[in-house]
């Protein structure tokens, strides 16, 4: 079978070996964090301001990252700034199993978000032209991508609880730094496992890559509903499980409920596909923020554990969906040769908008409200990206 034939053939198999790299990015590198928070806070004494610290530090690293993946994918393709960026995740995630030292751990972290930004974005990238083979299916093949990140939800849920279990078990004197290790090894698998389909999709650039294609001006309501989106959505995403432990919580129920999350992440490339398809402005992500406002506010305001689950299954089955809006806009409204840069924009301002949520979230827990307030302010955030978002219109044709 000649290359590329494969994912000419076989779009489902590619996508889903693609996906893997979302797995990796965000399910595991990112939001496994949100189930070690409460554990490494009590044995290490951290504030809500610390331990939101440590994704302000991964998500400054994504934005490092966001700004420099562009000239790596003009250099040396998408392929290997995806299994690159993969490789180097499991790197640094395994290694903060081996410290303890706050400021050690925040280096990690950055180091992983950048990484991490390397895969998404190339991961996007060759998202987008898998997609382009196959435009009957271009919104679910794009949504089956980002969805990948519920796998790695999923399997961080079932995974972490279980190791930390067997290492304090065994008396491990930091029993978090085992499940740093086991997600390491989890990331060097699944980028093991999609580095053959993901090579059979054009990954090289077109020559110049298509900056001269990509205007901010044009996407500016767009870029702005994304950086509120940003700001909010990783707020709910670092403490909603410290909030729900704080309640009173059961672990099991805790893990069921992250879990469920996850599964709705996957299932949303399919929920949302005809809907990206169909916007080419910036409608479906204003419909998206909106839910995630509505999803983040739940447990605010009640902790029965209905209203509980019902807030993570909607927040699942929204938010990555709301990634995947950006791309299915950028797809609509430029050239194949600036996708890439296109794409860049976007996440660059998503990650800038990571860095500024989870302190502001933080220091905000950390006073009388307490992490409460912090959702709420996070809440508002979306709302405010889902009003921006409306103002986004799609690009004269030509």
């Amino acid at each position: 079978m000649r290359k590329h034939d494969f994912a000419a053939h076989h779009p489902l198999l590619t996508a889903l070996a693609l996906s893997m790299g979302a797995a990796v990015s965000l399910g595991l590198t990112r939001f496994s964090y949100a189930l070690l928070l409460p554990p490494m806070r009590a044995d290490l004494g951290w504030s809500y301001l610390l331990a939101g610290a440590m994704n302000t530090a991964n998500a400054f690293g994504y934005f490092v990252g966001a700004l420099t993946t562009p000239m790596l994918m003009r250099r040396f393709g998408a392929q290997a700034a995806l299994i690159g960026g993969a490789l180097l995740a499991s790197v640094f995630m395994a290694l903060s199993g081996f410290v303890t030292n706050a400021d050690m751990l925040l280096l990690q972290r950055v180091l992983a978000g950048v990484a991490s930004a390397f895969i998404f974005i190339a991961g996007g990238v060759l998202a987008a032209r898998l997609a382009a083979l196959h435009a009957g299916r271009a919104g679910f093949l794009i949504g089956l991508y980002y969805g990948g990140t519920g796998f790695g939800i999923s399997l961080s849920a079932l995974m972490v609880p279980a190791v930390l279990s067997v290492a304090e078990t065994r008396g491990a004197a930091h029993a978090w730094q085992w499940a740093w290790l086991a997600l390491g090894a989890v990331c060097l698998l699944l980028s093991i496992v999609m580095a053959g389909p993901v090579r059979h999709i054009e990954g090289k650039a077109t020559a110049g890559g298509g900056r001269s294609h990509f205007r901010i001006r044009s996407f500016a309501f767009g870029l702005a509903g994304y950086f509120m989106f940003g700001v909010g959505y990783i707020g709910y995403m670092t403490f909603v499980i410290a909030l729900l432990k704080e309640q009173g919580m059961h672990a099991p129920a805790i893990t069921a409920f992250y879990a469920l999350l996850g599964l709705a992440v996957v299932a949303s490339s399919r929920i949302w596909a005809r809907m990206l398809d169909h916007f080419k402005g910036g409608q479906s992500l204003a419909i998206l923020n909106a839910l995630l406002g509505v999803a983040t506010l739940l447990p605010v305001i009640t902790a029965a554990p209905l209203a509980v689950f019902v807030s993570g299954m909607l927040f699942g089955g929204v938010f990555l969906s709301a990634v995947a809006s950006t791309t299915a806009m950028v797809r609509h409204n430029l050239p194949s040769e600036a996708w890439s840069s296109g794409i860049s924009g976007f996440t660059t301002v998503f990650a800038f908008g990571q860095i500024a949520g989870p302190t502001v979230v933080g220091w905000i827990s950390d006073t009388a409200g307490g992490l409460q307030r912090g959702l709420v302010f996070s809440a508002m955030a979306l709302f405010v990206g889902a009003l921006l978002a409306t103002r986004q219109r799609a690009l004269p044709r030509g």
